[in-house]
Parts: C-alpha cells; sequence; structure tokens
C-alpha cells in the first residue's frame, strides 16, 4: 500500500494544524521531516515554493496548503464534525471568518511582534497591541463557551491554537498583564495538556532520501485487513444500529463524536476490555468486524500502559459486521 507522505516540520504552526487534524482523522502517513534551512530536493521537486506542510496523497497529488492538506484529512474522516457540517450557515460562516483573521491580520502582526528585526519600518510595540486587541475578541467569545464557536470544538478552534501559542511564547507574560485573556488561556491549555499534543509533537531528526520509511502519528500502526475485529456492545445500542444502518457507539456510554472514534479489539484483547467496561451489565454482544468493509481509516493506537489497539475512525457500517453473538459466548 502506498500511503500519504506528509512534510512537516515540528514547530512551524501551519504544519502543527494539519499534523493535529491528520492525528484525528485515524490516518497513517510516511513522515518526512524537514529542515528549513536545508529543504530536501524531493520536496522542492513536488512544491518548489518548499513551505511546509505538503502532502502527497496516495495517487500523487501534491497539496501545499495547510487548510487545504486539513480539509483533505477531513474528507477522509471528520469523526466530530469538526467542519461544522451540522451547525447552522452563520456558525459556519463564523467558522470561516476567524480563520481568515488568523491567517490574515493576526499572522500579520505576530510576524512583526516576533520577529520585528525582519521587517524594516515595523514597531514592535504597536504590532503587539494589534496582535492583543485581536486576541481579546477571541477571548471574549470563550467567555460564554469553552469553544470559538457553539459549544463544542471545530475547525475554528483547530486552526487557530498552534498561532495563539507562538504568541504565548513570544510574549509569556501576556495573561500575567492581560486579565481579559484568561478565558484564551484556559482554552489553550486545554489543547496543551492533551495526550496527543505529545504525539503531535514528537522529535525526529530531518529526512534524508535514503531512510526508512516512519509514520505519523510515530506510536500508531497500521491495522491488518485480513484478520477480524472484535467490538463489545450493548444489545439496545446494536438494535438502534439495525435500524439506521450504522453503528456510532465509541464505547459503553460514550458515542462516536464524544471521543472520535470507535473502540474496536483483537481476539486476544476481548476478555480484558470485557473486564473493565461491560462486566456489571447484561446483554453484552460480540460483533465481528470485517475490517476490508471498512471506507473510513481504522488505525491502532496506543493506550496508557503502551498497548495498541485498533480505531475506526467513523460509523461503522452494519454490513461490515460479519457475526453477532453473546459475550461471554453461551457454553452449551
Amino acid at each position: 500500500m502506498t500511503r500519504p507522505v506528509l512534510y512537516s516540520f515540528r514547530r512551524c504552526p501551519y504544519a502543527m494544524r494539519a499534523r493535529w487534524v491528520l492525528l484525528h482523522s485515524g490516518l497513517l502517513v510516511e513522515w518526512r521531516e524537514v529542515a528549513l534551512r536545508s529543504k530536501p530536493a524531493a520536496l522542492l521537486e513536488r512544491s518548489p515554493k518548499g513551505t511546509v506542510p505538503v502532502l502527497i496523497t496516495s495517487e500523487g497529488q501534491v497539496i501545499d496548503e495547510s487548510l487545504a492538506v486539513m480539509g483533505w484529512a477531513l474528507d477522509q474522516a471528520d469523526p466530530c464534525d469538526w467542519r461544522g457540517l451540522l451547525l447552522t450557515a452563520q456558525e459556519r460562516e463564523t467558522i470561516q471568518a476567524l480563520i481568515a483573521q488568523n491567517d490574515g491580520p493576526f499572522k500579520h502582526h505576530l510576524d512583526r511582534f516576533k520577529y520585528t528585526d525582519r521587517y524594516p519600518g515595523a514597531v514592535r510595540d504597536v504590532h503587539q497591541q494589534e496582535g492583543l486587541a485581536i486576541l481579546r475578541g477571541w477571548s471574549q467569545r470563550l467567555d460564554a463557551s469553552e469553544w470559538l464557536v457553539g459549544d463544542r470544538c471545530t475547525l475554528a478552534d483547530v486552526a487557530l491554537w498552534p498561532f495563539v501559542r507562538q504568541w504565548w511564547i513570544a510574549d509569556p507574560n501576556v495573561v500575567d498583564h492581560c486579565s481579559d485573556l484568561v478565558p484564551l488561556a484556559a482554552w489553550l491549555e486545554r489543547f496543551l495538556s492533551s495526550p496527543d499534543f505529545e504525539r503531535l509533537m514528537v522529535r525526529r531528526d530531518p529526512w534524508q532520501q535514503e531512510d526508512e520509511p516512519v509514520f505519523f502519528p510515530a506510536d500508531a500502526r497500521p491495522v491488518p485487513l485480513e484478520a477480524p475485529l472484535f467490538h463489545l456492545a450493548l444489545a439496545a445500542d446494536w438494535q438502534q444500529a439495525l435500524k439506521s444502518g450504522s453503528y456510532e457507539v465509541s464505547t459503553r456510554g460514550l458515542s462516536l463524536a464524544q471521543v472520535g472514534f470507535i473502540h474496536a479489539s483483537r481476539a486476544e484483547q476481548l476478555a480484558a476490555t470485557y473486564a473493565r467496561f461491560y462486566s456489571d451489565v447484561a446483554d453484552v454482544l460480540q460483533l465481528t468486524i470485517d475490517p476490508s468493509q471498512i471506507a473510513v481509516p481504522l488505525r491502532a493506537d496506543p493506550v496508557p500502559n503502551g498497548e495498541t489497539f485498533p480505531h475506526l475512525y467513523g460509523p461503522l457500517p452494519v454490513h461490515a459486521v460479519t457475526d453477532v453473538g453473546s459475550y461471554p459466548p453461551i457454553k452449551t
């Protein structure tokens, strides 16, 4: 299987937000870290402008803008509806307006505040105040909600937070001086304290042509399509899936939209999964899944003890379930 190739730079906010979406879309790509002062010829051949991120799809398409990479990934899987397809038209317009404000005026002031000596005529204090004014507007939005648009994370949050982090690094005392930025600081901390932030920011030496392929995320693995997967489900949840045509429960009591993927197990993992989550309830079913019938991304991700479990980053179609039986199996 030819996997997409991602050229990236660890600290670049454009590359960070692209990797964040790839991570949460369940995709596994070949990862080529770039040294910006010595860009590889293979990158420049495919994208002469030499900026990151650049994604080369399995079909050879070159995508060299971060928002386009994010859009491509969400076309593969958007389990939490970050694009806001379930939101109102006005909310979707607000998402796009916030991203435009970030990528336009805010990035303009951020660059001239952080790297004043690179911009002749730039006045650092002026750009600091202009940038802070934008940050205050975002923080005010967060007074009423944990997220920028509506009551859940959207593409606006995902697209903006790496740039807010960059401002925090350039101006580390900003919250001490600006109490009205406390809501924004709490919002940013939700990203920085997430276990996925560590996965996002794994270090890697710059890629060389002779290197063996490595993956992003570095701790994830492909799921073989030849062996069946298994999922434990409550009988009532499975009956609902039969009516709708797809199963959208991540694990007991949590939905796909809440978690971002559906938990699955290999055969040898079922007993421990049952003991941890289902041993106190009746009517537990074992769903046998044919992974070759799954159209959305499948990826094996680690849990805190280091063991990897298969995760399905989208609804499970009922036609991909080849067998349904009680768990534990009824002895005859």
